[in-house]
């Protein structure tokens, strides 16, 4: 009984044994092989141009049951080929017009060292270790691109850095003698884009040599790729303004002006001309006044004071912003404020002026043609011409019609006189009748009315009729104005 006892056990130890010979050289010959698990494949990997990360391209070298020393002799082979590869960039025509550098001259390299450390570990360590390791083998070994974009983009610049260096060139808009609206196109420049041939030639290497690793490659050719820079102000940007033609223009005289109003009336048509309004921008007159002020200085001429001309500074300002009333009203905007003289002036059809008085009065109308305008003046043998530049449909017109619906009688104003007698009355002046004026603004297309409006309703002062008589007979109150206002001038 004890004999079968100890011979079963040694049969069963010897079992054991067997099998642990077994599995240990299962174990052995499995960690022991030379060749790549199956359907492992080396990826081609690029980094993105804007955080660095990598990603995986379609680019794929099966390597699964190669042998281990070949598969690390074609990892080696398809590096130095890389290594010879010619880089051919063109930048044009011509000679001079491209270069070629090697990918490491550009700051390219290949990086292997991610998938040679994978298949060394699969010989490497003890036999536990190379068991778990082949086991768990990943599927996938990466060959990354490196690239150093200093290097890269040096190279560039030293052969194309000339490129960098225009600049762009505004669109211009000029309104020529005989009123024509003349463009001139804008110039693009132009900047190396390093960061997009960056990209092309991290694209580039792994389209080329991802299925043809340790082949022998042909020699790449890249172009040159360039930002176009635009100029802040474009051909297009400048059309879309709208202003394409001559739509309004109006003339006033002034030959019988002095010199201190001519040179008034002609600073003030300086400071204006050339001044642009944007869609339902509102003009304002004061800015005007304000700005040949300071640039030009006014200088004495008659003005309008409590409804009598007087010698002041700066008559003859109301004179361009009536003229440029005209124009406005031919062009069919719309008056924001406006107010007519006192008294009727010479160069203007009653209702049809548009006077100006510091603090006071002021001209303001508003773009209403949803594009751009732009006011050209010209003064020129003592007239002085307001033109307006814009959109206006060439079959619209204004008409403009001022009436007298009524006359204002003079009234009667007596002055004391020392040498005036008790009961003696002399006649200094005959005075003017005054006025009420209404004045209309008729549409017309293709040459039919479409609407009329009243666009004022203006009243003009009667001048008095003045009397000499003794100072016992005259009134304090008789014909005295109301309050002082200068009108055509500027406060000092």
């Amino acid at each position: 009984m004890n004999t079968k006892r100890l011979q079963l056990i040694w049969i069963l130890a010897g079992a054991c044994l067997l099998l642990a010979s077994a599995g240990w050289g299962g174990l052995w010959m499995y960690a022991s092989q030379q060749t790549i698990p199956k359907q492992v494949h080396v990826v081609f990997k690029k980094p993105t141009e804007a955080n660095g990360q990598r990603l995986q391209s379609d680019a794929v070298i099966p390597i699964g049951t190669l042998r281990i020393e070949d598969a690390k002799q074609l990892l080696a082979r398809g590096k130095q080929t890389l290594k010879q590869l010619a880089i051919t960039i063109k930048g044009g025509t011509g000679e001079g017009k491209k270069k070629t550098w090697t990918l490491e001259q550009l700051g390219i390299e290949v990086d292997t060292k991610e998938a040679e450390a994978a298949i060394d570990r699969l010989s490497s360590g003890n036999l536990w270790t190379r068991t778990k390791y082949r086991w768990g083998f990943q599927q996938e070994l990466a060959i990354g691109v490196s690239f150093d974009k200093e290097v890269f983009a040096g190279k560039i610049r030293s052969a194309w850095g000339w490129m960098d260096a225009g600049e762009p060139v505004n669109a211009t808009r000029k309104i020529t003698s005989d009123d024509k609206v003349v463009y001139t196109p804008h110039k693009d420049a132009y900047r190396l884009d390093t960061d997009k041939m960056y990209a092309h030639a991290a694209a580039a290497i792994v389209k080329a040599v991802g299925n043809n690793w340790g082949k022998k490659l042909s020699p790449m050719t890249w172009p040159v790729e360039l930002r176009v820079i635009h100029p802040s102000i474009t051909l297009q940007r400048l059309k879309a303004e709208g202003v394409e033609r001559l739509i309004s223009s109006f003339t006033t005289e002034f030959r019988t002006s002095g010199a201190g109003r001519a040179y008034n009336v002609t600073m003030t048509a300086k400071t204006l001309s050339g001044m642009e309004l944007a869609p339902g921008e509102i003009f304002d007159y004061s800015k005007i006044i304000a700005l040949t002020s300071k640039k030009y200085g006014y200088r004495q001429a008659p003005v309008i004071l409590n409804g009598e001309f007087v010698p002041g500074v700066g008559g003859g300002i109301c004179q361009v912003s009536s003229t440029l009333y005209n124009a406005v009203l031919f062009a069919g905007l719309d008056m924001v404020e406006r107010r007519n003289h006192s008294l009727p002036v010479a160069y203007l059809p009653l209702g049809r002026d548009a006077t100006y008085a510091d603090d006071a009065i002021n001209f303001k109308f508003k773009n209403t043609t949803g594009k751009h305008l732009v006011i050209v003046t010209e003064v020129k043998n003592r007239q002085v011409t307001v033109k307006i530049f814009g959109t206006l449909p060439k079959n619209v017109q204004y008409k403009i019609e001022s009436k007298t619906v009524a006359t204002v009688v003079p009234p009667v104003k007596e002055v004391p006189s020392a040498s005036m007698h008790p009961g003696e009355r002399r006649k200094l002046a005959s005075g003017k009748p005054g006025y009420i004026v209404e004045t209309y603004r008729t549409k017309l297309e293709n040459g039919v009315q479409v609407s009329r409006k009243r666009i004022s309703r203006d009243t003009y002062r009667a001048q008095p009729v003045v009397y000499a008589v003794a100072p016992e007979q005259s009134h304090p109150d008789n014909g005295k104005d109301e309050a002082p206002l200068l009108e055509d001038g500027v406060s000092q």
